[in-house]
């Protein structure tokens, strides 16, 4: 950050930071001996971050981290696909990005599937149709069974992986916290998550996620950075293309807070020594030349010769390119002839059917337009070489006399003129006019996660859901929830978050009850290192829980989650079956066959006259 010495305010540069790409890593012999160890995917819906879980130090750390993005031109091949940092800078390519997420959910599995070939090539994986490391991913809370599916499909059946463990990202940044603070399972709190696209209530009672409670607010980076930039437009029309998403987002992590009370710091604003004090201004590129009309004649003039010389210097560049290319097609086909006239047959026809021609003829034909072509592009460039030198004297000429002779009185009221504007150039400063001046704008966008109402959004805030969450328990458990209010993610990282939610709570909850708000330790990072974590404590094998092998993933299907403490809870989808056109039988048959039967242990039926549906809770053990 480029910040200025001013007396008043402060003038702040953007970034424009670019990424550069990702290094490739080799594999290390720690991350196969004794066995394969795990890789650790926090697969974000804003970035993407991979490593892998092994004890040695050089391997502890987060080895990727990039933008959950793709960028592929209409048509292009797969191969010629961006991923991430490999785009250096977001604008150009703005309409060109694709993720694989539709909110917090993986809906797009083509993007996840390049998504993923980038984690494993820049890891050093080099083996040939398959993953022979566990792999630790992270989903969204109550993931939809299929997109589970999908995922757990691609991983086992693309890239033959041995074991997949699924977990959420803000249980595993509460579980890396709570082992850091050292405190002793089970854990009981309620954790405040919010990401670029959602934020997340997610009540944790006795280490188990409380799927039932689990509540979804659709406000969190996107929306602020959205709002942002509609703000900013608003308020510099003459600026639209300067005020770009990727600034927006720079604008929100390093210039933006959380007002603790946002109508009393609006009223600060209203002051002009508060506002002058606090505004930021934020500089724009510009040009410091003077506007077109302070430029004299003779300037002018000098333009256009220079740009009259630099097309002529194009043109006769490309007529030399031009004439060396049918130079050196003639210097073939003459070749190809000369074959022809030493009686090489078998070689001339082979040249023939190279250069896509019949017969000897249609060869003499090209032969002679090319001959007639190179004749005259030579005769063109030396009589273009002739002529620039006397148009390039005579425009000179021209231009210095009609200037001397018909523009003399309005040479002297050109230099009236700009004495004038320079004399009332100081009154308008170009500096100044390219200057964004963010004020209120600083607390006004994180502001729409507790109202959402600003923006337009007919959903509760942040607090109203937490207060809407916390009368669905019991008092008691009302007290142990608040006991330990966690706060993760990338978009809670405003300064002023935490006291905000303190006094949210200390409002909502009853007269001298007691609550705790905790920050992560990196809220934006710590999921990775919590899944990290708890892949070393819990290492892949058919009896552990959490680890799901393909054994399991053939035998119970792709939506099978193995339940572990930062885990969604798994709930097998119910089988519905429509009524059939004919009245259905009191009885069921079970046919059974050779080498395989089917016995149905629990069929409960019920028929609902409105909607004339049959549904059955049909439970199957094969054999």
């Amino acid at each position: 950050m480029a910040a200025q010495d001013a007396p008043v305010c402060q003038i702040i540069s953007f970034h424009d930071s670019k990424t550069s790409p990702d290094p490739y890593f080799e594999l290390s012999p720690q991350c196969l001996n004794p066995t394969p160890a795990p890789i650790v995917i926090d697969n974000g819906s804003f970035q993407t971050r991979a490593g892998w879980a092994a004890s040695a130090a050089e391997l502890s750390s987060l080895l990727l981290q990039f933008r959950s993005v793709a960028a592929r031109s209409r048509g292009a091949a797969r191969s010629e696909t961006q991923i991430g940092n490999d785009i250096p800078n977001l604008e150009p390519l703005r309409w060109l990005l694709k993720s694989q997420f539709d909110r917090n959910v993986v809906v797009n599995f083509e993007i996840q599937e390049l998504i993923f070939d980038y984690i494993f090539t820049h890891l050093g994986i080099n083996s040939e149709g398959s993953v022979k490391h566990p792999i630790v991913l992270t989903e969204a809370p109550c993931n939809p069974l299929h997109c589970r599916q999908m995922m757990s499909e691609l991983l086992f059946e693309c890239y033959s992986v041995p074991y997949v463990s699924y977990g959420v990202d803000g249980l595993y940044s509460f579980y890396h916290n709570n082992a850091q603070r050292k405190q002793q399972p089970p854990h009981t709190g309620i954790i405040l998550s919010s990401g670029y696209h959602c934020s997340h209530i997610l009540p944790v009672i006795n280490s188990r996620l409380d799927a039932v409670n689990c509540k979804r607010v659709n406000v969190a980076g996107s929306q602020a950075s959205s709002y942002l930039q509609r703000l900013l437009q608003l308020k510099y029309p003459g600026h639209l293309s300067s005020i770009t998403l990727s600034r927006m987002e720079e604008l929100l992590h390093e210039h933006s807070y959380t007002a603790v009370d946002y109508h009393e710091e609006m009223e600060k604003w209203r002051s002009p020594e508060f506002y002058e004090r606090e505004v930021h201004r934020m500089q724009l590129s510009f040009s410091g030349k003077l506007p077109t009309g302070c430029v004299t004649a003779e300037e002018r003039q000098e333009r256009r010769a220079q740009q009259l010389r630099r097309l002529q210097e194009i043109n006769a560049r490309r007529r030399e390119e031009r004439l060396q290319q049918d130079q050196e097609r003639l210097d073939r086909l003459l070749a190809v002839q000369e074959l022809w006239e030493d009686g090489l047959l078998d070689q001339f026809h082979r040249s023939l059917v190279e250069l896509n021609m019949d017969s000897a003829e249609e060869l003499q034909s090209y032969i002679k337009k090319l001959q007639l072509a190179v004749e005259q592009g030579r005769q063109k460039l030396l009589h273009s070489d002739g002529v620039e030198g006397k148009t390039e004297k005579c425009t000179v000429l021209i231009n210095k006399s009609s200037f001397k002779d018909s523009h003399s009185d309005l040479s002297i009221g050109f230099a009236f003129n700009n004495e004038l504007v320079t004399f009332l150039q100081p009154s308008f400063n170009m500096a100044e006019y390219h200057q964004l001046f963010v004020g209120t704008e600083r607390l006004r966008c994180p502001e729409i996660l507790f109202q959402p109402s600003l923006i337009g959004e007919e959903q509760m805030g942040l607090m109203e859901t937490l207060q809407y969450v916390l009368a669905r328990y019991t008092p008691e458990q009302q007290e142990a929830l608040v006991s330990n209010v966690f706060l993760t993610g990338g978009n809670i990282q405003y300064p002023g978050m935490k006291e905000r939610i303190e006094r949210e709570l200390l409002a909502m909850r009853p007269f001298q009850s007691h609550f705790k708000v905790t920050m992560a330790s990196r809220p934006a990072l710590d999921a990775w290192y919590g899944a990290r974590d708890w892949a070393l404590e819990h290492p892949p094998g058919e009896a552990l829980e959490g680890w799901i092998s393909r054994q399991d993933y053939e035998e119970k299907g792709g939506e099978y989650l193995s339940e572990h403490c930062a885990s969604n809870i798994f709930i097998p989808m119910k089988i519905a079956k429509p009524v059939p056109a004919r009245s259905a039988e009191p009885s069921v048959t079970a046919q059974t066959s050779t080498g395989a039967s089917a016995a149905i242990t629990t069929v409960t039926s019920s028929l609902d006259p409105s909607s004339a549906s049959l549904s059955a809770d049909v439970t199957m053990v094969t054999s």
